[in-house]
């Protein structure tokens, strides 16, 4: 699964992108809760799941679900005359046991509302499969559940807009089973060790589509206006990878040799899905033969929903998205591959990983979630350069140091609160990483076999991460656990400080490496390279100790000593190189790190001829990612930076073939307040990229703020991302009365991201636009505001705002808005506004 993905930055990608929280909601650690110290087991397994036959059909009024089941089960190895279902939420009309084709009613206790205790109607052994009708009802809006950080609901199922009373939201119903929600809409044994095959009859109104796993067996149209649609899954899967969606979309039909491969989406759309979703073939493709495991499945389905909980799900065959990955072609055009499109690549590889082998426990989820991680970069590097692929690695590593809980939490964790506190950065971004480095020590060669003999012998059942273990180790024949012990068992990360010195008389260069973190020593090994006389000696050595001494003799002082020269180890680093090897580093190493860090190096001090040398080179760097880290980096009221980069950054405004470059060029150009790039600006502004116009927007409004209130009125019909932004921006900074309709309705449609990255300015247009009936509109809007993200300390933030709009309106000698934003402070802070 790909994680909710909330704010203005993206942490957890179900795969989890963690969440960046804003400062003012910064969430604390929990305290030691004497949960942690209970061993979560794997479930024991009295009965399996055989097989699932479901029968639905909807209430979109009650929002209710009826469903006939037929569940076919068989003891796991000891006899047993019991069975226990998960069932959440239900009314459970009938259970029976089916015999000769007939329904003989069992006895059941189901009191909490969660599981469902059977007394058979003997006792079956495990050659014995036995199957139970249970007719019942799901009701997941009256079902009290708790979601996480990478999925915040936990109903199972989802009525969007049943009654079609939302404006511009289409009726949509869609499942969400991880991690065990699929018992909110049908009873089963709701744990990822279970594996089922699957029917489900589905009964809709004609007009809709469905998708479910499994192929499309049958549609039959009914008298009612309805029609029964008729899935079939007949390889085995977990019951939290089952899904359904019903709706109104258009069904892009591709291909990947000799399967379906379709995409779902909206009509307004579908005539961008090829742009969306077209290279997953190409993908299947990859990972197919980079495996060695063809996709196993008779499809894939991709759809797209509404106010879906997560980032995206990997149901088996079916993946289901956020809305965040769909666009028109204009905003394509500045969607580049963290945009949607390493989310796509991270649920295709859940296929293999996830659903092809499924995690034995949530304590092992690591074999599910870090593998998809770890696919991101895989793709990237793999399509779009081995820089790009570096960056996605080095910006899922600043994720995870990010993490406030991280460095305490092992990666297989077998000590938890709650099964959904598992779904973190430690899964995600530190297991991406830790199997990168894997990949990198043993080779692709063996690193990819091994992969490959683990999804063989586990196929179509569970694994954890000891499996893997053996697998790489009888592919690479190195003895692993060592690694595992560390990575996998143990919590933490090095933090490693490197400093040199070099004796001139014998000709020897020393590399002092010290570990300073707290708990356990880890055990590195690592390249460096010498570069001396124009040529590059690597070196392969292991840090065993939290402190080592290395030793190398060479013939004439190094330009440079690069540890870790393949940039891959986890750990944060403090490398005491002078700016002049850094230069050199920048100029001749490599890599996308090699350059990354001589450009953070040089940024500190541009005063520097050799910091200016790194910062103006890096603006024509060839990767994109960091010509733009060099603009942003730029001091501009150096006079010699200011010289030497404006021409460049000119060129990059009108010239960069990276939309997101160049709009970031001319977001420079903007700071520097000179009306000679006026008509640059303007003519940006005629750009078909969104992001282009937003920054050529912004940067006019620096310069010449009424014609670029002016230009925006010519967009208001037609913007999306950073033009939306760059409109909201002027307008609530420099606009007026004219322009509150626009800010208003903006910020109150704006996604969870927009709210929190523009609550500050909308907040400063409540305190100063003219009409009372404004500010009271925008004061009810952060109320609103406040109380719904409460979780993320927003009641707090939007309180003390309060303050500051209440002194401001009073100024405007407008009391009814003063005392509103001193009515809300105190119901959202509990104290009176001063």
């Amino acid at each position: 699964m790909t994680d909710l993905k909330p704010f203005s930055t993206l942490l957890l990608a179900c795969a989890l992108t963690a969440t960046l929280i804003p400062s003012y909601a910064q969430q604390a650690p929990k305290p030691d809760d004497p949960e942690m110290k209970i061993y979560r087991a794997v479930p024991t397994k009295v009965n399996d799941l055989v097989h699932t036959k479901l029968d639905v059909r909807f209430d979109y009024k009650k929002r209710y679900l009826y469903g006939k089941e037929w569940v076919t089960l068989k003891p796991h190895f000891y006899p047993t005359d019991s069975l226990r279902l998960d069932a959440k939420g239900m009314d459970l009309k009938n259970i029976s046991v089916v015999k000769n084709g007939k329904n003989i009613p069992l006895k059941f206790t189901y009191q909490d509302s969660l599981s469902v205790a059977i007394k058979l109607d003997k006792v079956y052994h495990n050659n014995e499969n036995y199957t139970i009708y249970i007719d019942y009802t799901a009701k997941p809006n009256e079902l009290k559940s708790k979601g996480s950080a990478a999925i915040n609901d936990a109903k199972g199922l989802y009525f969007i807009n049943p009654d079609g009373t939302e404006k511009d939201k289409p009726t949509q119903i869609w499942t969400q089973g991880e991690t065990e929600s699929s018992s909110a809409w049908f009873p089963t044994i709701d744990k990822p060790s279970q594996k089922t095959t699957e029917e489900i009859t589905m009964t809709v109104p004609s007009r809709y589509v469905t998708l479910s796993n499994g192929k499309l067996v049958s549609q039959k149209t009914n008298a009612n206006g309805t029609r029964t649609d008729y899935w079939k899954m007949d390889l085995p899967h977990s019951p939290y990878l089952f899904m359904m969606a019903v709706g109104d979309f258009k069904i892009y039909k591709d291909k990947w040799r000799d399967k379906e491969v379709n995409y779902y989406l909206e009509p307004k759309y579908a005539p961008y899905a090829k742009e969306i979703f077209g290279f997953t073939p190409e993908v299947i493709e990859f990972y197919s033969k980079t495996l060695g495991v063809d996709y196993p499945w008779n499809k894939y389905a991709q759809i797209v929903v509404r106010d879906y909980v997560s980032g995206a799900m990997e149901n088996t065959t079916a993946t289901l998205h956020g809305e965040y990955v769909q666009g028109t072609h204009r905003e394509l055009l500045d969607a580049y591959y963290n945009d949607g499109r390493s989310t796509i690549v991270h649920e295709l590889f859940h296929q293999w990983f996830g659903d092809y082998v499924t995690a034995e426990s949530w304590s092992n989820l690591t074999v599910n979630e870090s593998f998809a991680n770890f696919s991101e970069t895989l793709w990237a590097e793999h399509k779009y350069g081995k820089d790009a692929g570096d960056e996605h690695n080095h910006n899922d590593m600043l994720t995870y140091f990010r993490s406030p809980e991280g460095k305490n939490k092992d990666l297989v964790r077998f000590h938890y609160d709650d099964k959904e506190d598992v779904f973190d950065a430690v899964t995600y971004q530190k297991g991406g990483r830790i199997l990168n480095m894997l990949r990198n020590y043993l080779g692709d060669a063996a690193f990819f076999k091994g992969l490959g003999i683990y999804l063989k012998t586990n196929a179509f059942k569970n694994g954890e991460a000891q499996q893997l273990r053996l697998a790489l180790e009888e592919a690479s024949g190195l003895d692993l656990n060592w690694y595992f012990n560390q990575w996998y068992y143990g919590a933490g990360h090095p933090i490693l400080t490197i400093s040199y010195k070099w004796d001139d008389a014998t000709k020897t260069q020393t590399v002092y490496l010290q570990q300073n973190q707290d708990g356990q020593t880890f055990k590195l090994p690592m390249a460096i390279d010498i570069y001396a006389g124009g040529k590059k000696e690597r070196h392969k050595v292991w840090m065993n100790d939290k402190a080592d001494t290395l030793t190398f003799h060479v013939a004439t002082k190094p330009d440079l000593v690069n540890v870790d020269g393949d940039k891959i180890l986890l750990a944060k680093k403090t490398d005491n190189k002078s700016i002049e090897e850094f230069s050199y580093q920048y100029f001749n190493a490599p890599l996308y790190m090699d350059r990354f860090e001589a450009i953070e190096a040089a940024a500190t001090n541009q005063k520097e001829k050799a910091n200016q040398k790194i910062i103006i080179a890096a603006l024509k760097d060839k990767y994109y990612g960091l010509r733009i880290k060099a603009i942003r980096a730029l001091n501009l009221t150096n006079d010699d930076i200011r010289t030497a980069a404006q021409p460049v950054l000119a060129s990059l405004a009108q010239t960069d073939d990276n939309n997101l470059a160049k709009a970031a060029a001319i977001s420079a150009l903007g700071k520097l307040n000179a009306s000679g790039n006026i008509t640059l600006f303007k003519q940006a502004l005629n750009s078909e990229s969104y992001a282009v116009q937003g920054a050529a927007l912004t940067a006019l409004s620096q310069v010449d703020a009424p014609e670029a209130l002016k230009q925006a009125k010519a967009f208001e019909k037609d913007n999306k991302g950073a033009l939306t932004t760059a409109i909201f921006s002027l307008y609530a900074t420099k606009g007026g009365t004219a322009e509150w309709p626009y800010v208003f309705d903006t910020f109150k449609n704006g996604t969870i991201n927009n709210k929190f990255a523009s609550v500050r300015v909308f907040a400063d247009m409540i305190g100063r636009v003219e009409k009372p009936e404004y500010a009271q509109q925008g004061i009810a809007e952060l109320k609103e505001f406040g109380i719904k993200y409460k979780m993320y300390g927003a009641d707090k933030f939007i309180a003390t705002t309060m303050q500051t709009i209440k002194t401001q309106r009073t100024q405007l000698n407008d009391t009814a808005s003063a005392t509103a934003a001193d009515n809300v402070a105190k119901e959202l802070g509990g104290a009176d506004v001063k």
